[in-house]
């Protein structure tokens, strides 16, 4: 079994390949080709257990992704498996794997969802995640000029000059939430709100969104406003959406819209749903994360690792 730390799953997996792990895992999800199951979460007075699996058979690979949150810190592992033989190939850590993995699923959508000249963006969160969401939409298109908001200003301003000099692109401070979202022809939420930040009156005609917090019933980044201007709103997992998205639970009910109006992403990477179809649409595409974008990832990781000597042999027996 190959053991993997958060330096060699940095290594091994660039934002360019997490991309098309994360397109190719959406194909074969298509095609019925792959299987997902949904988070599982085990709540204590102190602690979270979270857990997800998916199996991509084609690759031979199947596996589990586990996690653990608490105030201080927050460990995340994915167990790696061979379909053929049932053996453990791998473990590896994965806190840089999972932001990753989410940022290129908001790349995907937005290749396929956002206008193809859209080149502004705008971001609400300054975080981790934020960071590999610019990361991804900058390598689906020719970006412009990013303005991005956060609560914390001297925490936004190290956000605003890290990302400039990443992405070679002028990232500015937003004045407040609103700012951003009037700015961006793409908008990204990327928060550990519970009230939403991103407000519909706000946003451009042809904007699109990627929202990838508020993955609890309760908690919203999105108003009423944004969805009912949201003309198409594409999920990755109609399952979990349906468990765990506050900002559609809440407000498909609230406007009376019903989930058949909700379509999973990969239809359209697939071409099996035509996605936007005119320039003055507003796009929605609510990210949960799943298990399949994990397995594709640690499964691109692991041979790359085998290829390149990366990891640590442990024999479990």
């Amino acid at each position: 079994m190959l053991f993997l730390t958060e330096s060699d799953v940095q290594d091994l997996l660039p934002m360019d390949q997490a991309l098309k792990c994360v397109e190719g895992s959406l194909m074969a999800q298509n095609e019925g080709g792959a299987l997902n199951r949904s988070r599982e979460r085990i709540l204590l007075p102190h602690l979270s257990l979270h857990y997800m699996a998916g199996a991509l058979p084609e690759s031979q690979r199947v596996g589990l992704k586990v996690y653990t949150v608490t105030r201080q810190n927050l460990r995340f592992l994915v167990l790696l498996f061979d379909t053929e033989t049932g053996e453990l190939v791998s473990l590896m850590q994965a806190d840089h794997l999972g932001r990753i993995r989410t940022g290129a699923a908001s790349g995907v959508a937005t290749k396929y969802l956002a206008r193809p000249e859209a080149s502004r963006v705008g971001i609400i969160g300054t975080g981790r995640q934020a960071r590999t969401q610019l990361q991804a939409v900058a390598r689906v298109r020719k970006l412009t000029r990013i303005k991005a908001f956060g609560r914390d200003r001297h925490r936004l301003q190290a956000f605003c000059n890290e990302m400039s000099g990443d992405l070679g692109v002028s990232v500015d401070p937003a004045s407040n939430a609103d700012d951003a979202v009037r700015f961006g022809e793409i908008v990204c939420t990327a928060t550990s709100a519970q009230q939403p930040v991103v407000r519909g009156e706000c946003l451009q005609t042809g904007t699109h969104v990627n929202a990838i917090g508020a993955n609890v019933a309760n908690h919203r980044e999105l108003d009423d406003e944004a969805l009912r201007r949201a003309t198409l709103i594409a999920v990755d997992s109609l399952e979990q959406g349906r468990k765990e998205s506050g900002d559609l639970i809440q407000g498909l009910a609230n406007l009376n819209r019903g989930w058949e109006t909700v379509i999973e992403l990969h239809s359209i990477v697939a071409g099996k749903h035509s996605g936007r179809t005119a320039d003055d649409q507003v796009t929605l595409f609510k990210s949960h994360g799943i298990a399949l974008w994990d397995i594709a990832a640690a499964s691109f990781v692991y041979r790359q690792a085998l290829e390149k000597g990366k990891g640590m042999e442990l024999d479990i027996g």
